[in-house]
């Protein structure tokens, strides 16, 4: 497996609004898949926060996003998450690993839910697994959008293959 692809990442903010309104004006119907997954993480990306309503919020907004990818296809057991980390810098780190089923080459947009010993979601992020070859693997890093502390989970939420 070669690590390929970029993380980005999401969490709720009060610039919810803000950010999600300039996103969507710039949203257009002749958009290619890679542009959708592209304008999906820099959405989500431009909203930070640590409150559970805008986490919520951002998830929301993250499967939309998702959604959003035209000729994507629902791919959730061909994606897996390992553990996450917390480094020194507080930041959770989650592997994560696509594996092309397809024919061709293909791309992944994946969510990625972050949460406590409880279950509770602290933090959501999207990463891209780019250009995997027809039946090979490729990983990207899930990172948290901030400081979490305590037991941490991670889980695969959703996965686009396109």
């Amino acid at each position: 497996m070669r690590p390929r692809g970029r993380a980005r990442w999401t969490a709720g903010g009060s610039a919810l609004a803000l950010a999600l309104g300039a996103l969507l004006a710039g949203c257009d119907s002749y958009s290619s898949p890679t542009d959708t997954a592209s304008k999906a993480e820099s959405a989500v990306g431009s909203i930070a926060s640590q409150a559970s309503e805008a986490v919520e919020s951002a998830t929301a907004e993250a499967g939309r996003r998702l959604d959003d990818i035209q000729g994507g296809v629902d791919v959730k057991g061909d994606v897996k998450v390992a553990a996450p980390v917390v480094g020194s810098d507080g930041r959770a780190r989650a592997e994560v690993t696509a594996h092309n089923t397809d024919d061709s080459e293909r791309s992944f947009a994946v969510q990625v839910n972050f949460t406590d010993a409880g279950g509770g979601l602290v933090d959501t992020v999207i990463v891209t697994v780019d250009h995997v070859q027809p039946g090979d693997s490729a990983t990207a890093t899930a990172h948290s959008t901030h400081d979490l502390s305590g037991k941490i989970r991670s889980q695969v939420a959703r996965a686009v293959r396109y």
